[in-house]
């Protein structure tokens, strides 16, 4: 019947069946032969002021900071220091997260179970060491690469390390590698290769550091630095023979020293298109939306996963653990047939080390263990779904109804047990027959009691899933379960599920498998290659798809869905893979999850407007001023203190505020859509001030101060009208950048610094009518992207009734 039970001097491993004794685990110990490996659960510190440090803006910043220094003009590299604080300020925020999150997957890490000095202990995966025993029972993620001694039905799922999905039988002397899980059967193992040698630091490893997983906020911020890193070089060139030529041409300029205004004026055009904050805002905003869900029971193993769950249209939940406690309580036994014996068998079945959460529950129903050992076995599996012992009085098979008695005539068992699944309940049936020599079912199996289980729904599982239908995020319930009990367990936390989908009748065509879905909300008797099969089907159809569950068998979906959130108290290997663990097993957090999500979208979308405009408007007038010959009509110093007041300091506090809104697609290019016009629109108003001042020989240093006091203004109305509807902080943080503007220019030691000067009155009747011309511009270009934006937003709400 396929048992692998080890036989003497099968293997050298049997010999070490007491494991080893105290001192030998000191001696490896002392000699370095652990599973320690120094392997940070998240980026580590060097990664991350790499990421804040390191990079190609803040090269050219500096570059540039070094050569106003260089020609001793520091008043104008005020923005050197600004960008050190934002990659400090960048850095320790993400620290912080790093140390919050490290601390709960410290708290959180999986353990080994061993044998030592003859009995079995629990210990932590890195103080395992060479020649350990290994004890493995389904559910356990192997922790180092080990030789199996002992085998009773032991299969692994290998498909983290090949791809495989198949469960592999394991025998004696058979290797099993670390990162691989048990999902049938038990056995013990005797470990040969630990630490850096092994799998399984090289898995956590991928599983548990901050990847990049799928983020439209971090891709479309990258694409726009990609845009500028491109064409900033051209633009610092055309810039640059422009300022040359106003202050009289290449050789003038050089021989008169005045190059050094040219190079000053460049140095402005340079740095104001550089979107730096941006960066940061969206580093920070992550960072403190995963400690805020650090604080809720909810770790973060990927940053993006904060923004991930808000997109999500679709979720496909596991029934147990997730809609319910995955407590399975027996209820009843509904004797078929006059076999005697069953209820010993049953009592076996509830004692064993690898029994699941089912058979559990029969120890304490049937208590009398029968006294003979078995001769034989064979473990369940997720794919067969059903399991057998066999005495001496015959061989016995525990399993679902419909798959112990597949394509049989046994009519009045198949309805007697849709019936009750029709209640909620969980129906397994056990038959007896003639022992088989491979793992079938005995030809002459007959059914002898029908048994019945319940699961207690989870208090929070109704009102997680009303939040989800009200936002329009369509769910699958996907279990191994009878479908008839599942659909009587969604119907109770309210979803509308006339009837579940077996899915064993699930279409091989991809195309047919869609249509299913998206008829069908309950899935029963789901194998978990189908599992990711249909979490990849619904990825493919346009979706993103969050996967929740805690078995063994969720693991490979929940690795290839967008979002995978794994209960704590599920498998090692199943947290492993997830983005999002809720440590307190609370299904009620995800609305949580979707709301920090939200808040960091949409947070993150008005900023990058306000850095984006600037971005725009920096470009354009540069190009513009090139083209015309002009003087750059800016100091560099003057442009630090206008991206303060207008951008940097308020998008610090806007990111952080609670904000709601649903995510609608098309982040970078609604963005853009506001910035690009709004850019043109500022860029009018101060080319169009800076000719007029020109022609009317108004000098330099007051054409500068009125383009800094238009800047400021403008961009102050654009903070207005990109915080509407105006709040009470947001009101309270305009005003301070306004109080701040007037001190700017009523502070003589800070006037003086910024050589702004008092404008007269053609100066300042040419400030007032283009400011007035410009915020009449930007408010035009704000109604445009309005509609925009609600076209987005219903095309986004059509979908969601798609998904549903």
């Amino acid at each position: 019947m396929g048992s692998t039970e080890a036989t003497a001097g099968a293997s050298p491993a049997e010999t070490a069946a007491t494991g080893l004794t105290g001192a030998e685990v000191a001696e490896r110990v002392a000699a370095g032969r652990t599973n320690a490996f120094s392997q940070d659960t998240s980026r580590s510190v060097w990664s991350i002021v790499r990421a804040n440090v390191i990079t190609l803006f803040n090269g050219i910043i500096l570059a540039c900071f070094l050569v106003l220094l260089a020609i001793g003009r520091w008043q104008d590299a005020l923005f050197g220091f600004s960008a050190v604080a934002n990659a400090v300020i960048g850095s320790v925020q993400e620290y912080r997260a790093k140390r919050a999150l490290d601390k709960l997957a410290l708290l959180n890490a999986p353990h080994a179970r061993v044998m030592r000095d003859g009995a079995e202990a629990e210990i932590a995966v890195e103080t395992v060491v060479v020649d350990d025993l290994l004890v493995l029972r389904a559910g356990d993620q192997v922790p180092a690469d080990a030789l199996v001694a002992r085998a009773h039905g032991l299969q692994l799922d290998e498909s983290m390390l090949t791809g495989e999905s198949d469960p592999i039988e394991k025998a004696p002397g058979d290797r099993v590698l670390s990162g691989s899980v048990v999902v049938g059967g038990e056995g013990t193992a005797l470990v040969d290769r630990v630490g850096a040698d092994s799998f399984a630091n090289s898995l956590a490893a991928e599983a548990k550091r901050f990847s990049l997983v799928a983020s439209e906020l971090r891709s479309s911020i990258n694409r726009v630095l990609k845009w500028v890193a491109w064409i900033i070089g051209p633009v610092a060139l055309l810039v640059l023979n422009a300022q040359m030529i106003a202050q009289g041409g290449w050789v003038e300029a050089w021989e008169s020293g005045s190059w050094r205004d040219a190079a000053v004026a460049t140095i402005a055009s340079v740095v104001a298109m550089v979107p730096l904050g941006l960066v940061l805002m969206t580093s920070i905003t992550f960072a403190v939306g995963a400690v805020k869900l650090a604080r809720q029971q909810v770790l973060v193993q990927e940053l993006p996963a904060v923004e991930g769950l808000a997109r999500v249209d679709l979720i496909c939940l596991d029934k147990t653990g997730t809609l319910t406690q995955g407590d399975i309580v027996f209820d009843a036994a509904h004797p078929l047939t006059e076999v005697p014996g069953w209820e010993a068998v049953l009592a076996w079945y509830g004692v064993q080390n690898d029994a699941n959460a089912t058979a559990r529950s029969l120890a304490e129903p049937f208590p009398a263990v029968p006294a003979a050992e078995p001769l034989d076995r064979v473990a369940f599996s997720s794919a067969r779904k059903w399991s057998a012992v066999t005495f001496g009085d015959g061989m016995w098979v525990l399993g679902g109804p419909e798959m112990v008695f597949a394509g049989s005539s046994h009519a009045s068992l198949a309805a007697e047990a849709t019936a009750l699944a029709a209640t909620g309940r969980r129906t397994l049936v056990l038959a007896h027959g003639t022992p088989t020599d491979d793992e079938t079912v005995p030809a002459d199996a007959v059914p002898v009691v029908l048994l019945t289980f319940k699961e207690n729904i989870r208090p929070d599982a109704a009102s997680t899933l009303e939040y989800f239908a009200a936002q329009g995020v369509g769910v699958r319930i996907i279990s191994g379960d009878n479908p008839q009990t599942v659909a009587a367990i969604a119907r109770e936390v309210g979803l509308d599920a006339p009837r579940g989908f077996d899915a064993r009748e699930l279409p091989a065509d991809a195309a047919e498998l869609l249509a299913v879905l998206d008829e069908y909300v309950v899935f029963g008797r789901v194998t978990p290659d189908q599992k990711k099969r249909i979490v990849v089907t619904l990825k493919a159809a346009g979706h993103t798809v969050a996967m929740t569950g805690d078995g063994v068998n969720d693991a490979l979906a929940i690795k290839e869905a967008d979002i995978g959130v794994a209960m704590n108290s599920g498998a090692a290997a199943t947290k492993a893979v997830a983005r999002l663990v809720l440590l307190d097993g609370r299904f009620s957090h995800l609305p949580n999850v979707v709301a920090e999500g939200r808040q960091v979208i949409a947070n993150i979308e008005r900023v990058s407007m306000l850095f984006l405009t600037k971005t725009s408007y920096a470009t354009f007038l540069a190009i513009t001023f090139g083209i015309l010959l002009l003087p750059f009509p800016f100091l560099p110093r003057q442009l630090s203190v206008t991206d303060g007041l207008t951008i940097g300091i308020p998008a610090f506090f806007l990111a952080l505020l609670p904000n709601a809104q649903r995510y609608v697609p098309g982040f970078l290019r609604r963005s853009l859509s506001f910035a690009v016009p709004a850019g043109l629109a500022v860029t009018l108003g101060i080319g169009a001030y800076a000719r007029l001042a020109a022609n009317a020989q108004i000098p330099e240093a007051e054409i500068r101060t009125g383009s800094t006091l238009i800047l400021t203004i403008i961009g102050l109305w654009i903070l207005v009208v990109l915080s509407r509807p105006v709040t009470r902080f947001k009101g309270a943080v305009i005003g301070a950048m306004m109080v701040g503007l007037v001190l700017v220019y009523t502070v003589p030691i800070v006037r003086d610094f910024l050589q702004l000067v008092d404008p007269t009155l053609p100066t300042a009747l040419l400030v007032l009518v283009t400011s007035l011309v410009s915020i009449a511009l930007i408010e035009v270009v704000r109604f445009a992207h309005r509609r925009i934006a609600a076209r987005d937003a219903e095309r986004a709400v059509a979908g969601r009734l798609r998904a549903r």
